[in-house]
């Protein structure tokens, strides 16, 4: 199997809450049994208008969904966050999922409003554009990538920047939450990821800890937990103690996660409802 990654160091004046809340990139599936939560039918699939060259990835989610959650500060509501997946693009000639993170809220005048949006390759699960979008307390950053992984570089659209990645396969923050879903988790095994985009974010460690039931606001689910470790500051740095919570199942829905973050202190997020996508179909599957 292909060891892959997330990561990557922010800016230093981002939010030590939110910046990293996209790095979260970690966790997996492959199919096991359906847990008793409040989890949707799944929806038909739908054919894909990507070319027949070169089969679709198995993943399991699609365009159309969205999980939404509650973010809170210690036992504070510090506000809403999501992740979905917003439709179907084309970038340089390739099909994509455009995938999109937000986070929004704050505690007394310390406000963020923050959106992270990728592009990944529907067939070779690779990130091809990312855009990071920041608004927290009096800092804001708009930051686009353009990434090229058969050329193993990548370059800033919004200002003249450009460097050389270490890998062909690579993939930003966001990419990787989902990325990971495609993976199986062995509950006390240690995986360790090189595939981030950056460089100096290389590599990721990913412990998995445990089997669990936890309930949450969208209901009870038997979930796996796992550890990140990332090179980087924040939520999933190696100070930060980070859990995730995942769906025992062929979804791999992040049901609930928590991080103690210095200063800030302990940080959750409680998956609060689930709208399932329509998975996409190669066209050589079409009877």
């Amino acid at each position: 199997m292909d060891s892959r990654h997330v990561g990557g160091r922010y800016d230093g004046r981002c939010g030590a809450v939110i910046g990293p809340l996209a790095a979260l990139a970690m966790l997996a599936g492959s199919p096991v049994h359906e847990v008793a939560g409040q989890i949707p039918a799944r929806p038909a699939a739908v054919e894909s208008g990507a070319s027949a060259a070169e089969s679709l990835a198995a993943v399991p989610f699609g365009p159309g969904e969205r999980l939404e959650y509650q973010v809170k500060l210690g036992i504070f509501s510090a506000g809403d966050g999501f992740l979905a997946v917003e439709g179907i693009d084309t970038v340089r000639g390739r099909e994509t999922y455009r995938l999109a993170m937000g986070l929004s809220g704050g505690w007394l005048f310390a406000k963020v409003n923050d959106r992270f949006e990728s592009w990944l390759d529907t067939r070779s699960l690779v990130s091809r554009r990312f855009i990071r979008d920041v608004h927290e307390v009096n800092y804001k950053s708009y930051r686009e990538w353009a990434i090229y992984p058969e050329k193993r570089y990548w370059e800033r659209v919004d200002e003249e920047q450009s460097d050389t990645m270490s890998t062909s396969t690579p993939l930003d923050e966001l990419a990787f939450m989902f990325w990971l879903r495609t993976l199986p988790l062995e509950v006390g095994e240690t995986y360790t990821y090189n595939n981030y985009f950056k460089i100096d974010g290389n590599p990721v460690t990913l412990n998995v800890l445990r089997r669990e039931r936890r309930k949450v606001p969208a209901g009870e689910f038997n979930t796996i937990v796992v550890q990140p470790i990332i090179r980087t500051d924040g939520l999933f740095g190696e100070g930060g103690k980070a859990e995730i919570y995942l769906t025992d199942d062929a979804d791999r829905y992040v049901v609930y996660l928590r991080s103690e973050i210095p200063i800030v202190g302990s940080v959750t997020m409680h998956l609060r409802s689930i709208e399932r996508g329509t998975p996409l179909v190669p066209a050589a599957s079409r009877r």
